[in-house]
């Protein structure tokens, strides 16, 4: 089974966290949501409190076949100032393994970081100027090699099942976009 980590900072956009952890759940991944706060409770842009599996410090990433960073404001900005969660993704992607951020992270905590260096992305609008090492997309969801980002929140649903595809297969993302009714929201 697959194993993936989502990181959660007080002020993260609801749906681009929880929609795909939902949909990969679904599709038999093993998703972990980590606090980066004091506290197992973290707070969501819009004042809903959702309490994580796990607190950062109690977590071992090497075992992660994906790390995921949902976007909102100040999450993102919140996700950048965390030091071990800046190692971590630094860990995985230098190891040559799955890295994942929608909305404003790709930009407030991936560009930084070096990791979209000379890769496709994509990310919130208004962010793009942050990408300055990156070929801004504008799409819903860009793939570059081990990198995937999404646009925003609108995207969380695409995201999700490319993640999924990516992680599992195409037959059961689809399966699973079908089952949600995605797939018939956007035959409409």
């Amino acid at each position: 089974m697959k194993k993936v980590y989502v990181f959660l900072a007080d002020g993260f956009e609801d749906v681009e966290a929880l929609i795909p952890v939902d949909v990969l759940r679904r599709g038999g991944v093993d998703v972990t949501t980590v606090s980066i706060t004091d506290f197992p409770l973290v707070q969501s842009a819009h004042g809903v409190n959702i309490e994580a599996d796990m607190m950062i410090e109690q977590c071992d990433f090497s075992d992660a076949d994906l790390l995921f960073l949902p976007g909102g404001m100040p999450g993102a900005s919140n996700l950048f100032e965390n030091k071990d969660v800046c190692k971590a993704v630094v860990d995985q992607h230098a190891a040559g393994k799955k890295v994942a951020a929608i909305c404003a992270s790709p930009a407030v905590v991936l560009a930084p970081l070096g990791i979209l260096d000379g890769k496709r992305a994509t990310c919130y609008p208004g962010f793009e100027q942050a990408l300055t090492e990156s070929t801004y997309t504008g799409d819903l969801v860009t793939v570059d090699g081990n990198v995937t980002t999404g646009e925003g929140p609108a995207a969380a649903f695409p995201f999700a099942y490319e993640l999924l595809t990516q992680l599992v297969n195409k037959q059961t993302s689809d399966q699973i976009a079908e089952g949600m009714r995605f797939k018939h929201l956007m035959q409409k």
